[in-house]
């Protein structure tokens, strides 16, 4: 029998995402290497990390190591700032960081420049803002693409890319298992959009929480909806409400509280493989 094609679908949801890790550790483990990823906003970078050939646990040390020590991190972001004092008010009045940089300080020596250049196939999910559409990307700029994938309203500016503006992945679609290839034989998926949760001392939501809050409120419905017509064969959705979209300061605690992820995927997928066998 040949080993089932397997898929796997990374969902977006900001420092939320690092719980893909602990998925791709329970894969490397059980020495599988997926058939096809596909990924949305912080899933596509993990995505383009992992199909360019870097292991799960080597993700998790890039991760912590970046974000272990809140100055080492404060100081990437300061090589960030507007170069212009004009620039902090510039078209809307609002302050937003360039995707392309934040990708290219933070984890651009961890992906390769190019699709072609990627051991597994990779779909990066974005969206197109004036068409408002999907855009499955799987060939040419991989670290463009990426930008355009984790181009976060508000946080980031708009992406131009193939003579497209692009937005974030995940206004469209959060948990893209539906733009893996077709033919393949399981289907994980990895939902890390999470719930808001009230915070302590507040009786209603900062002007924060609300934009980030209502973004996975919509998020949520978009998945349900899909969900009712088409699931992936397993659903990981981890134990990560109580952390917030630019929590990535908090990477080695969320690492440690989606552990247990790693043996429910071993699990579920042992299940299937068993069946599988036996058929």
């Amino acid at each position: 029998m040949t080993s089932p094609r397997i898929g796997l679908a990374l969902g977006g949801g900001g420092a939320r995402g690092l719980a893909h890790i602990p998925v791709l550790e329970a894969l490397d483990e059980m020495g599988i290497v997926p058939a096809a990823i596909a990924g949305t906003s912080i899933g596509s970078i993990i995505g383009a990390g992992y199909c360019g050939g870097l292991s799960g646990a080597e993700i998790r040390e890039i991760a912590t190591g970046i974000f272990r020590k809140r100055a080492d991190a404060l100081g990437r972001l300061w090589q960030l700032r507007p170069r212009r004092f004009a620039d902090l008010f510039a078209g809307s009045g609002l302050a937003q960081f360039d995707a392309t940089r934040v990708l290219e300080v933070f984890a651009g020596s961890s992906i390769p420049r190019d699709f072609a250049d990627l051991r597994i196939p990779l779909t990066v999910v974005a969206t197109d803002f004036y068409e408002c559409r999907q855009v499955a990307i799987r060939s040419g700029d991989l670290h463009q693409a990426v930008a355009a994938s984790i181009a976060i309203p508000v946080v980031f500016k708009p992406v131009t890319f193939r003579e497209r503006v692009m937005i974030d992945g995940g206004v469209v679609n959060p948990l893209p298992f539906d733009t893996l290839p077709q033919g393949l034989d399981i289907v994980i998926a990895v939902d890390v959009v999470g719930s808001p949760i009230p915070r302590k001392g507040r009786s209603l939501p900062s002007a924060s929480d609300s934009i980030f809050g209502s973004t996975q409120i919509l998020m949520q419905t978009i998945t349900a909806e899909k969900l009712k017509t088409q699931a992936p064969d397993i659903l990981i959705r981890p134990d990560i409400d109580a952390f917030r979209v630019l929590n990535f300061l908090k990477a080695e605690e969320i690492l440690r509280v989606c552990e247990p992820v790693k043996v429910e995927v071993r699990h579920k997928l042992e299940i299937l493989l068993d069946k599988m066998a036996n058929a």
